[in-house]
This record gives structure tokens, C-alpha cells and sequence, in this order.
């Protein structure tokens, strides 16, 4: 369908809720939404696209057709909505990663050392399996809580054959395993943990402690201080391990706390579980993708992801916003938990306190998984994407003009690599020849000398600038892209768009397209500083040149005085006032003698003899 035959279908749908299901050409689904009303919503996406994330403008390109399902309500659109989204994973919906079903724990226990294992799902394959449980991060956990609280070997080695051939490893010389590889620990020791191991999984964890205790009480009377230590330690994990199976079961946590961090090149979903107050455990979830959508939305998506399936769920739930589907949302939950689920979103307090936590969470695991490099670039493919660009702009020069008056007129050139300042290579200019302050001329005018400059190969310039920002509105950018054209240069030229607190709200090409920054975050903060330091500098330089044509009237006035004497003048003694209490003998030093001495006359006002 063409673009005009998808709008005109949108307008003909009912004002119902339902869901709506959007196709590309191969009929692959790309995207399943729900709405109160199908005609309002849908219509949304085939309006001016200005106004849509570059997420939307994407995956609006690919839509070929589209279906819907009309609904009796908002909820049974919801509901229909999250199990058309499980079934078909479209690429454009927000999905966690571990949503492909329950992780089991798998332990082979047909070998003679048994090991524990991540399934996807349960097998009759000989080995037992234990759950499943909540998320693939979260069961890992418990694998690797397991293997630390009993100390279990966690490397590669494959027992029994590798027994004895090599030095235990690093994890026996820290303590985190007893070294079943060395000849000396029988295989009865490696059976025991297991058995515990089990005993664990199956929630008997009174059993393995009580035996531990009984272990860690005969050792101390029998002066074997070190190992009642290390069975003490094994005793506090397992009592940790206890609380936070639990937790990954969805078995007893009474409150959830949900964080949401979104990142320029990754994004972070975090749920910390309590347990009768008490920080029980954490599961998150990373998105390698910067996602545009609203807040709400992405929230919405996630919780109904994270508890979908989950039979067991917490009694309150704390959300990082407020849910535009929180109605049905929370329906849904406590039809699912067969109990009452509350959802708050609080704004003071101590579970504001608990929000903030979840927040900064989410925050640092974006943080420490995402490099620098990664961020610039992410930031950088938006900037090209959301401004139709061939290639991320590596070299960005921004210009901005400055004048308090004829005598003042100057310009900045500031220059971007890769996302950040290179002052090494920013770029000062004085307007001339100019009658009056005429912010277009000039800008006309510093264009056509910088890259007068590239064409006759100054390399003191630099080289060739991927994207122009123009600070100015759009006659601005339109004197900057007639330059562009007339020296034959074909570089994108946009002009950044100030709000009433002079602060860069938009984007605007040459022929007057509006392009919203404000749905990126990171790349609106960017933009806002690229044009802050033009500003700043241009502003600088303007100070500077009015600064120091004030000091040197003084000096003009002066017989014999002209531009080259006053800036021998004041390089010299750095200030018209240091020039003034200088001896006569100290100016000689700097002009010559008969300079010095109409400039000693002027400030002393008496006859100097020879």
C-alpha cells in the first residue's frame, strides 16, 4: 500500500480499542501496538513525521500493510497486545532479551561429578532439573551463589580425568572452591556438596544449615579453628543464597522496585526484590539499543514483559512514572497473581528513596557497559540519522556572530571531533569592511574566508567539516548553504533554533524543516553545549577586541604613537597602566627614544631633558 492508501485506511478505523498489528512487505510483523481508540492512534503515524522519534520515522518506512483487531475494552486490548507481541518478537516493540520462556537450573547427575548447568527448558535427557525460574540473569545467579556458598569448581576442568595433572587454580588459592582437582580430596566430598547443593535448590535450607553448624561446632572443640571459619562463612551465603532463591522463585518477595535508566548507546530495566524490608536481590536487564519512546511506554512494556507468565507476584510494586495503561496494567497483574497488586509510582518519601536507588542502579549498568567510544558513536549514527545523513559527522564547525557595534564585529568557529571540543583548532575572525553590525553579511563573510582557506589548502584549518550548526535561525543557515553552493561545496549546513531562554530547541535546514532534538536526550544536551561553546567563544573574542581597542585609545592620542608602537607598547609592559608608570629609560627599552619620550610626557606631563 502506498503511503496515502495506509493514511486513508487509518482514518477509516473505528474509535475502539483494539491492536494494531504493522507488516513490511514480506509480511513479517514489525510491530503490535495497542490503543483506546484504533483511528486516533494509528492515524498518528502517517501525520507530518517532524513531530515523530527517529525510532517511529524508521519503522513508519517499513510498513507495507497493516491489520487490526478491534477489542471490548482497554484491557482485553492489552492482553491481546502482549500475546501477540510473545508470539511474534517484532523487532520495533521493546523486548527483554530473556523473554523467551523460564530458565531452569540442570545438574547431571549421571556423572560421577556432577555439574550445574543454565536450560532453557527441561529435558529428558538423565540430568534433574530445578525451577523454572523468573529470568536468565537471575537463575545464573543462583548458579554462581551455589557454586561460591558451597565452594564447587567453576572452571573448565573435567572431572575425573583431569585430576591431578595440573596446580589448582586461582578460585582454590582465593578460597572459592576446595580443589577437586588435587589427588588428595576424595570424590565423597565433591558428592556431599553436591547432595547440599540439591537440598538447597529443593528449599530446604534449615537441613544444610543445621548439618553445617553441627560441622562447624565439632571443629571448633576440636581446635580446628580455621575450617569452623570457613564453615561459618559457608553458613552466612547459605543463608543469603536462601533469602534470594526465594526472591528469583516469586515465591515471597512483598515489594518490587522498578529503575529504568536510558543511555545514549545502551539502556538498563532494574527490579530490586524486598523481602519484609529487606533488599533481598536484583534483576536487570540491558538493551544494547537507545530507545525513543516515551517513558511511560517503554516502562509499560516492561513490566508486563518482566511478570508475564509468573504465577507468584509481589503485593506492591514501585514505578519509576506514572503508566498511562496503569489501570489495566494492574489488572492484568492481580488476575495473574490470583491477589491484589498494587502499583504505585510515589513522589516523596521513602520509597521515592527506593526509586531513586533502583534508578542509579540501572544507571551504573549502563555505565560500566558501555565504553565512551560507544556512547560517541551511538550519539553520533542518531545525529546523522535523525538529520539524513549519509555517514555519522565526525568534524562538526559551529559559527555563531558577535557585535556591539561597527567597531566590534567578530566571529567564532568552533570545532566537534568526534562528540568532543578540539580547541586546538578553533578559529577567530574580525568582520571587515563592513558600515554597520549585520549579522547575515557577516556570517557570509566568515564562510567564504574559512573555506577559502580549504580550498587553496591551508592546513592550519583543518579539513573538511562533515555538518555545519549555524547559530541562527533559518535565514541564518540559508546565507550559510548559498556560500556553501557557490564555492561547490556540498557540506550539510543546519541552523540551531534557540527557545525563549536562548537555549537550542531544534534543528532547521535550509528549507525551513524543523528537526525536534528533544526525543534524544543525549544528543539534545550535545547539541545545547556545541552551541553554548560558540556562543561563549564569540562572546570572549568580542571582549577581548573591545577591551583592548579601550586600552589603546590612550595610547593613540599620543604623538607618534600609531597601531604598531601601541602593540610594541603593550606586549612589553601588558597594560596601558604599566606603560604609564614606566621610566623613560624602561620605554626606550620598547620604542624608540624619541616614542618614549612623548609617551613619558603624556602620562608625566612635564618636559623631559636629555
Amino acid at each position: 500500500m502506498t503511503f496515502d492508501e495506509l493514511k486513508e485506511k487509518a482514518h477509516g478505523l473505528p474509535l475502539k480499542p483494539g491492536v494494531y498489528i504493522m507488516q513490511d512487505k514480506a509480511s513479517t510483523v514489525i510491530y503490535v501496538g495497542k490503543a483506546k481508540a484504533l483511528k486516533n492512534r494509528v492515524s498518528q503515524y502517517f501525520q507530518d513525521s517532524a513531530s515523530h522519534t527517529e525510532k517511529t520515522r524508521a519503522m513508519v518506512a517499513q510498513i507495507d500493510h497493516f491489520d487490526v483487531i478491534v477489542a471490548d475494552s482497554e484491557f482485553e486490548a492489552l492482553v491481546l497486545e502482549n500475546s501477540l507481541i510473545k508470539r511474534h518478537q517484532p523487532r520495533y516493540n521493546i523486548l527483554l532479551k530473556d523473554d523467551k520462556g523460564y530458565p531452569y537450573v540442570r545438574l547431571t547427575v549421571n556423572e560421577p561429578y556432577p555439574r550445574f548447568s543454565l536450560a532453557g527448558k527441561a529435558a529428558e535427557d538423565g540430568a534433574r532439573y530445578f525451577g523454572p525460574y523468573g529470568s536468565r540473569h537471575s537463575t545464573q545467579g543462583i548458579i554462581t551463589a551455589l557454586r561460591t556458598a558451597l565452594h564447587l569448581p567453576s572452571c573448565g576442568k573435567k572431572f575425573p580425568r583431569d585430576i591431578g595433572k595440573e596446580r589448582p587454580c586461582l578460585n582454590f588459592h582465593m578460597g572459592l572452591c576446595d580443589g577437586y582437582c588435587r589427588p588428595e580430596v576424595p570424590a565423597e566430598r565433591h558428592r556431599e556438596a553436591i547432595a547440599q547443593a540439591i537440598c538447597l535448590l529443593e528449599g530446604r535450607f534449615k537441613d544444610v544449615e543445621a548439618e553445617l553448624t553441627a560441622q562447624m561446632e565439632q571443629a571448633a572443640e576440636q581446635l580446628r579453628f580455621e575450617q569452623a571459619a570457613q564453615l561459618r562463612d559457608r553458613i552466612q551465603a547459605i543463608r543469603l543464597l536462601g533469602t534470594r532463591q526465594k526472591v528469583v522463585a516469586s515465591s515471597l518477595a512483598d515489594t518490587d522496585v522498578a529503575g529504568f535508566f536510558r543511555g545514549t548507546a545502551k539502556s538498563c530495566f532494574v527490579v530490586l526484590h524486598y523481602v519484609e524490608g529487606d533488599l533481598a536481590a536484583k534483576d536487570m536487564e540491558l538493551m544494547e539499543t537507545p530507545m525513543e519512546d516515551g517513558e511511560e511506554e517503554i516502562v509499560s512494556a516492561l513490566i508486563r514483559q518482566y511478570y508475564a507468565g509468573r504465577s507468584r507476584l509481589p503485593r506492591q510494586i514501585l514505578l519509576p512514572c506514572e503508566l498511562e495503561d496503569e489501570v489495566p496494567v494492574k489488572r492484568l497483574l492481580s488476575e495473574q497473581a490470583g491477589h491484589r497488586v498494587e502499583l504505585y509510582t510515589p513522589q516523596r518519601g521513602a520509597k521515592m528513596d527506593l526509586i531513586r536507588l533502583a534508578n542509579r542502579n540501572a544507571e551504573e549498568e549502563v555505565e560500566r557497559a558501555t565504553t565512551r567510544e560507544e556512547r560517541q558513536n551511538k550519539l553520533l549514527e542518531a545525529l546523522a540519522k535523525l538529520l539524513g545523513l549519509e555517514a555519522p559527522p565526525r568534524r562538526i564547525e559551529s559559527y555563531d556572530i558577535s557585535n556591539t557595534g561597527a567597531d566590534d564585529m567578530v566571529a567564532s568557529m568552533v570545532v566537534y571531533q568526534d562528540g568532543r571540543p578540539r580547541r586546538s583548532e578553533y578559529r577567530k575572525f574580525k568582520i571587515r569592511d563592513l558600515n554597520g553590525p549585520n549579522d547575515y553579511a557577516s556570517m557570509d563573510q566568515v564562510l567564504r574566508r574559512r573555506f577559502r582557506h580549504m580550498l587553496e589548502g591551508d592546513e592550519s584549518f583543518g579539513g573538511s567539516p562533515d555538518l555545519l550548526l549555524i547559530d541562527g535561525g533559518l535565514e541564518h543557515v540559508r546565507v550559510a548553504h548559498r556560500v556553501l553552493r557557490e564555492l561547490g561545496l556540498a557540506i550539510p549546513a543546519f541552523g540551531m533554533v534557540k527557545d525563549d531562554r536562548h537555549r537550542t530547541r531544534a534543528l532547521v535546514s535550509p528549507d525551513g524543516r524543523e528537526i525536534g532534538i528533544q526525543s534524544i536526550p543525549a544528543l539534545f544536551a550535545l547539541i545545547g553545549q556545541i552551541q553554548e561553546e560558540t556562543h561563549r567563544t564569540a562572546i570572549q573574542f568580542n571582549r577581548e577586541q573591545r577591551t583592548q581597542r579601550v586600552r589603546g585609545s590612550q595610547l593613540d592620542q599620543i604623538p607618534g604613537v600609531g597601531e604598531k608602537r601601541r602593540l610594541q607598547l603593550l606586549k612589553q609592559f601588558k597594560s596601558v597602566r604599566a606603560v604609564g608608570e614606566a621610566t623613560l629609560e624602561q620605554l626606550e627599552q620598547a620604542v624608540p627614544k624619541s616614542t618614549a619620550r612623548a609617551v613619558y610626557e603624556h602620562f608625566h606631563g612635564e618636559q623631559t631633558k636629555e
